[in-house]
């Protein structure tokens, strides 16, 4: 056996906490789609695009986003970095072309080639996505949860971090800014690509330094938070928006010093053994195979109490995508990831739209808009985090959590359509983006306990184009159609005015989000006794 724990200097690079930073670092940039409105208005200005025109092309940036089965394919343990390889290449090659063309170093092309470009650029996300969660939940298998939510987190914040970095160094040149979107994500996996690794060994401390991992996000969207609303509320001089942005690099460092002080624990742990035991034998024999096996004890007694489970299509053991998709449970996943995404999507791209039919000042809109990111990222790192916890504590099957999030969603899509006193959708819109959030986190991790660690990143990435599916049935047959009869009986005209516009729209929507939490219920029933 390769003695993992040698306290030289190769070790303090070549482990798993290092591999968590990169994998945390490489989410920090790779959320350019949340950013779409930052440079859609010079996309739509240079190219001659109507409104509808530019909708499409922001149709195939989600779907670019979410259809990553491919990312799962390419996606080995053994070489993480051939996924994050393929994924700067078309960040580079997508936000490249859109640059070139914005710019007029080409010429304008036809709108389906423009989706094309979009669709390339967008779609990176998925294979820096896919080899980060995945490579994740090798390395810390007892914990899914909290990687898992850890990594979906900072994904989540990285729209305002990069929306940080246009404010700072490009001051409002968009141009400018997509040529960054074209470089920064892409170099910063290429450089960071041959540290996301997997390692087979666990440790005793792991829940201590994930835990000051989840500290450091938790810090990160707070200051990203009061950030983003000074901002809105006050006009800053460029000196600090400086200051703002410095602080916010030192925020992006300290995940550094976690790694350093976990590898600096276990090397101090390894020699200490050693003196005692004076045999690295024994050490090696004894103390580290001991660790493992507790490390994988839990995993263990699920596959034990699976076996005596008639009814949950043998969940757990290893499974490929077309062996999941035979299993209800796959179904039902898929079900609740449409209503949970799907409504969550339709609810985020209509904000503006709704606060204006609502009466709410542009102001409040926009602040909704740019907070929106913080409750994704409550979300997805809540969700994952408490479910651990339950799962440790009480042994709670985590689709249970699933269920919780969609009655949220539920009831905020409630509060949203009636509007209550006036304020309605701000209560509402943070309501359904914490549950929005939860589903980014909560359904990689049942996928993996379900159908195994295999072929995680195909089976979760096929699940995930659930999301754009629901998003398109809901945003565009019943909110689009909805709101544009309530607008024809208005007048005719192309706006809606008052809370007509949209309470029909997300009254169904909530109907919605509590059939998913019905399926939810049944799923957790299902496979209570392997959790």
């Amino acid at each position: 056996m390769e003695m993992d724990y040698n306290p030289s200097r190769k070790s303090f690079v070549d482990n798993k906490w290092v591999a968590t930073v990169a994998s945390i670092w490489i989410q920090c940039t790779s959320g350019s789609l949340y950013t779409f409105t930052v440079y859609s208005p010079i996309l739509k200005s240079t190219q001659g695009y109507d409104q509808s025109t530019l909708d499409t092309v922001s149709v195939f940036k989600d779907l670019g986003a979410n259809i990553g089965i491919l990312s799962g394919l390419l996606y080995t343990p053994a070489a993480p970095w051939r996924a994050l390889f393929a994924g700067a290449v078309q960040c580079f090659a997508g936000y490249l072309l859109i640059w070139l063309t914005v710019t007029g170093a080409l010429p304008p092309p036809p709108a389906a080639v423009m989706c094309f470009y979009m669709f390339l650029a967008a779609h990176a996300m998925t294979f820096f996505n896919t080899a980060d969660v995945v490579s994740g939940v090798h390395n810390f298998p007892n914990y899914r949860g909290v990687i898992v939510g850890i990594m979906k987190g900072f994904l989540g914040l990285s729209g305002a971090v990069l929306i940080q970095v246009y404010q700072t160094i490009f001051k409002n040149n968009t141009a400018s800014y997509i040529l960054l979107l074209a470089l920064l994500p892409s170099i910063n996996a290429i450089v960071l690509m041959g540290f996301v690794r997997t390692y087979q060994t666990c440790e005793e401390d792991e829940k201590k330094y994930l835990n000051r991992f989840s500290v450091l996000a938790l810090l990160l969207a707070a200051y990203l938070t009061a950030v983003t609303i000074f901002q809105h509320i006050f006009k800053l001089k460029s000196s600090l928006y400086v200051v703002t942005f410095v602080f916010l690099v030192l925020l992006l460092v300290f995940p550094v010093l976690v790694a350093v002080e976990a590898q600096r624990q276990k090397s101090y742990r390894m020699v200490k053994s050693l003196l005692e035991q004076n045999q690295i034998t024994q050490l090696l024999d004894g103390e580290d195979g001991s660790i493992i096996t507790s490390c994988r004890q839990h995993e263990e007694l699920r596959e034990t109490n699976n076996g005596d489970d008639d009814d949950d299509d043998d969940d757990g053991e290893d499974k490929t995508l077309l062996q999941s998709m035979k299993s209800i449970n796959f179904w039902f996943l898929f079900y609740t990831t449409a209503c949970g995404m799907g409504s969550g999507l339709a609810t985020v791209n209509n904000i503006s739209q709704i606060g204006e039919s609502l009466g709410y000042s542009p102001l409040a809109t926009n602040t909704l808009v740019s907070l929106w990111s913080i409750w994704n990222f409550l979300g997805r790192f809540g969700a994952g985090y408490i479910s651990d916890s339950f799962l440790h504590l009480r042994a709670s099957p985590r689709p249970l959590f699933v269920a919780i999030a969609l009655a949220a969603m539920s009831a905020g899509h409630a509060l949203i359509a009636c509007d209550a006193m006036g304020r309605g959708l701000y209560v509402g819109s943070v309501v359904v983006g914490i549950g929005y959030g939860s589903q980014w986190s909560l359904m990689p991790t049942v996928a993996s306990e379900l159908f195994g660690k295999a072929h995680m990143g195909t089976i979760f990435n096929t699940i995930t184009a659930a999301g754009p599916v629901g998003s398109y049935v809901l945003s565009v047959r019943v909110v689009g159609r909805l709101y544009d009869e309530e607008a024809a009986a208005q007048g005719g005209g192309e706006k809606c005015i008052g809370s007509k516009c949209f309470m029909a729209s997300f009254l169904i929507m909530g109907c919605v989000c509590f059939s998913g939490f019905v399926v939810a219920l049944c799923l957790m029933f299902r496979t209570r006794r392997f959790y």
